[in-house]
């Protein structure tokens, strides 16, 4: 007994020293046989970090566990991720372990874990998932190759928390399964064998942009009939979920080499109306197991024919219900005489021949009807749609009836009366020719309240009369606010705005008494996140950030001619405006606009665009005869530009060109603004003390009164880049004194001007005035000094810098010159004397000279000669000193 427990002992020692030791072994060999097997079948770049060889994880089998695998494609989709996997599990018997390198390994178990797997089908028809590599061995070579490599002969596979994505850019196909979840448990050993297999995923599909599904929850719980040899599999027990709604189905899908074969039978085990409220998504209808049902709701279809490039299945599906209603048990109104009677059919397997009617369709809320029949043919190309629309719906019920997942406030009664036909071709080429429309629609009391808009919009009454392509809109009444439109015009393309991704086209004629800029301001969002450092989670909700601004609505095309009497824009109040507005691409274009402002007129051309997230504008304008005072107190832009129009009062015009961004409010933000000005003051009168550069200039120059500044028809041209303005030089007179002024001043209130005032030396008094007689030898009435003065600081602090040396060596050189001339003349006159033997009025006598003339004489041996320089210097400050009151004058003694 002792010995054979020994043995056995000993036996399961040499066990687990092998089911250790194993791993070692075998595991370079199952990965060089991993990748060999991939590069030889597989034309893709193939990668996984690590490979793993366990024999305890499923024993009696070896597991093979890939980590990290990824699967990138080559041409033509190089580059792409064609698959991607947290972990590939692969389980076989251990004997496999031991065969050779060429002899081909069975898989008796496949796990794929945390999967993306996005497949791509281009318009050319090339598909991504195309990457074995191509059989180029000779026929009787086939065996061979056939005995190397994976055989998969499964006993159970599994797919967990995956996603598979399938875009076919040529059929228009688009689907997106996600969180799927996909077992099978079966033989694939055996020729024939049955495969249990179980589902759950969320199925997003889309086709030629309409969107049938999105994210609805599928359940599949089917039992499938393998056979094998023949490629034919029969489903057995079946029963799907889509979202709630129960199908059971059967039938069989057979594949083979020529084409694959369809045939299916499905319907709802029980016709309860409640199947029709479980297909529509959570999100929209919520809490459907109390909501109260009668009626019912069947439907019943057949799949059956061949699918190959030619060719889809026959089909017959039809959904109807009869006298069915709904009724939340929280809502006060209930959903009653509901009818529906739709089939899609295909007679001949073409694809263009798939079309869908629609009978009989109505509900009712209260006393409010609804009805609607129609057919749309040649789905899968260019579709053709007939549908007729009858009733009258209150919108306040739908919210009464149905839970909406909207927090909008709707009232109105809606009426509609209207047939319409027309193909998509014609819509989307715009050939409004071919659609057959006609009828009305009407819609009266409407509101409509939301928090993205300050304002409740009404609408009192709204025609609109269907005729071919266009929709004739006679009257519109609106009022928001303060505003109040009256609106008439035609829409061109409204079944194109409805059915396809067009904008919408009209023209309209608008009056307004008022409007008011500021009631069609939005309330911007931005997303929360539920804590600081974390990503918003799906119940976050955006939350506005307590600005507003306005939006030029990207779906409209459309152009206004427009009458306001009043316009409120901002603080300010615009009479009698007019011209056209055409909006178009996020932007709004302003074309021969007119408005009374400020006492005078403005005329405007340009464009305002909100397209990015920062709006711009581009604007030419004339103002006409604006009070300076009333325009500097209503507009930042002017203050901006010429602060100095605060201690004015009179008239101005100008011409301007702008350009520059805009902030919330739709005004400029100045420190963008570029562009140029011509400015004209018609009349004004200056008031020093409303401007603390007036005031300290006032106070240092005593010889004029800025009050008597003459500032009519003063002309400037004024350009404007990056915050700065920079002042051509402009003349104006004070009291017979021209001053001259330039320079420039920024949006910040800096400022760096130069100012020259040509002061008139009769200013100066008798004293100074006689020494500079005596230095000119002219009287002092005809003399001006040229005082430069630079301004600095700002308009708030200024600093003022009298160049008085400048103005002395101005003065000195004028007198020089003027002294230069004088000794010049004098001595033409006495060589003409001298000629003509006549005395030169010039010339003075005395009793010196009576007797005898010395020509050999100079200017300097007399003490009535001119000054020297220094003098003339001298007597320039003494007169600059009576100009600014701060030198102390002395008196002449050179006499």
């Amino acid at each position: 007994m002792k010995k054979a427990l020994k043995i056995v002992g000993i036996f399961v020692l040499v066990v687990l020293v092998i089911l250790i030791a194993a791993p070692l072994v075998f595991e370079t060999q199952i990965e060089n046989f991993v990748k060999k097997t991939i590069n030889k079948n597989v034309n893709a770049q193939v990668e996984f970090t690590d490979i793993d060889l366990s024999l305890f994880r499923g024993f009696p089998q070896a597991t093979v566990v890939l980590n990290n695998v990824s699967v990138i494609n080559k041409e033509p989709f190089a580059g792409d991720t064609l698959a991607l996997s947290e972990e590939v599990l692969l389980e076989m018997s251990i004997k496999e372990l031991f065969k050779g390198s060429e002899e081909p390994k069975s898989i008796n178990e496949f796990r794929l874990n945390n999967a993306y797997v996005n497949i791509k089908v281009d318009s050319l028809g090339n598909a991504n998932y195309d990457i074995a590599v191509e059989d180029t061995t000779a026929a009787t070579a086939t065996t061979d190759t056939a005995s190397t490599g994976l055989s998969f002969d499964l006993e159970h596979y599994e797919i967990n928390n995956s996603r598979l994505k399938y875009l076919d850019e040529s059929a228009k196909i688009f689907l997106d399964i996600e969180d799927l979840n996909h077992q099978g448990t079966g033989d694939f050993s055996l020729d024939q064998s049955e495969l249990d297999t179980e589902t759950n995923a969320l199925v997003t599909f889309e086709l030629d942009s309409v969107n049938y599904l999105n994210r609805n929850k599928i359940a599949l719980d089917a039992v499938i009939q393998m056979d094998l040899q023949e490629m034919k599999y029969s489903f057995l027990e079946n029963q799907a979920l889509i979202n709630q709604l129960p199908l059971t189905f059967d039938g069989f899908v057979d594949i083979n080499d020529n084409n694959n074969e369809v045939s299916l039978t499905f319907k709802t085990p029980s016709s309860d109306f409640k199947n029709f409220l479980q297909v529509i998504p959570e999100t929209y209808a919520r809490n459907i197991e109390d909501v109260q049902t009668s009626g019912d709701f069947i439907i019943d279809g057949k799949v059956n024919g061949a699918i190959d490039e030619e060719h889809i299945p026959m089909m017959d599906i039809k959904v109807s219900s009869n006298s069915a209603s709904f009724k939340y048990p929280d809502l006060p109104k209930a959903v009653q005489d509901i009818n529906l009677d739709l089939q899609v059919i295909n007679e001949t397997g073409f694809m263009d021949d798939t079309y869908i009617t629609f009978d009989n369709v109505t509900f009712r809320i209260d006393e409010d009807r609804f009805a609607a029949n129609g057919s749309v043919r040649n789905l899968m190309e260019n579709m053709l749609i007939n549908m007729t629309v009858n009733g009258s719906i209150n919108l306040a019920n739908i919210e009464q009836a149905y839970p909406l997942d909207m927090d909008l406030d709707l009232n109105g009664i809606l009426t509609a009366d209207l047939t319409t036909s027309f193909d998509m071709n014609s819509i989307e080429n715009e050939q409004y020719q071919n659609v057959n429309s006609r009828g009305t629609a009407n819609i009266r009391n409407f509101s409509y309240k939301s928090p993205e808009i300050p304002k409740v919009i009404q609408i009192s009454n709204a025609q609109m009369n269907f005729n071919q392509g266009t929709v004739r809109v006679p009257e519109l009444k609106l009022t928001t606010g303060q505003t109040d439109i009256t609106a008439s015009g035609n829409i061109e393309n409204l079944m194109g705005f409805l059915f396809t991704n067009q904008v919408l086209k009209g023209n309209f004629q608008v009056n307004s008494d008022t409007f008011a800029v500021n009631d069609f301001k939005v309330a911007e969002t931005q997303e929360t996140a539920s804590a600081e450092g974390e990503a918003a989670s799906e119940e976050d909700t955006p939350a506005t950030t307590g600005e507003e601004a306005i939006k030029i609505p990207s779906f409209l095309d459309t152009e206004l001619s427009f009458r306001a009497n009043r316009v409120l824009y901002d603080n300010l109040e615009l009479r009698n405006a007019s011209g056209t507005l055409i909006l178009r691409d996020e932007t709004a274009t302003l074309q021969n606009v007119t408005t009374n402002i400020f006492g005078g007129s403005i005329a405007l051309n340009g464009n305002v665009s909100t397209k990015n997230s920062t709006p711009t504008f581009q604007m030419d304008l004339n103002l006409n005869k604006l009070n300076i005072a009333q325009s500097f107190n209503g507009m930042d832009l002017l203050q901006g530009l010429a602060p100095i129009a605060n201690a004015l009062e009179g008239e101005l015009q100008t011409s301007l060109n702008l350009r520059g961004n805009l902030d919330n409010n739709f005004a400029p933000d100045l420190s963008t603004l570029a562009g140029n000005a011509l400015a004209q003051i018609l009349t004004a009168e200056v008031d020093p003390a409303k401007m603390p550069l007036l005031s300290k200039l006032d106070q240092q120059l005593n010889f004029f009164d800025l009050n008597n500044i003459n500032l009519d028809n003063v002309k400037t041209n004024l350009t404007f880049n990056e915050g700065m303005v920079e002042i051509e030089p402009f003349n104006f007179n004070v009291e017979g004194v021209n001053v001259q002024v330039g320079g420039s001043h920024g949006f910040d209130m800096d400022m760096n001007y130069d100012v020259v005032l040509d002061v008139p030396a009769r200013y100066l008094g008798n004293e100074v005035g006689g020494a500079l007689t005596q230095l000119s030898g002219e009287n002092i009435q005809n003399t001006t000094v040229a005082l430069p003065i630079n301004l600095t600081g700002s308009f708030g602090r200024p600093q003022i810098n009298l160049n008085m040396q400048q103005a002395i060596t101005n003065l000195t050189q004028k007198v020089a010159q003027n002294q230069k001339g004088k000794l010049q003349q004098k001595g033409i006159d006495a060589v003409k004397g001298i000629l003509t033997g006549k005395k030169s009025q010039n010339q003075e006598t005395t009793p010196q000279d009576s007797t005898a003339t010395d020509s050999t004489a100079t200017p300097n041996n007399s003490n009535n000669t001119p000054a020297p320089e220094k003098q003339v210097q001298e007597a320039a400050r003494n007169i600059l000193g009576g100009i600014l009151k701060n030198t102390q004058k002395k008196k002449d003694t050179t006499n």
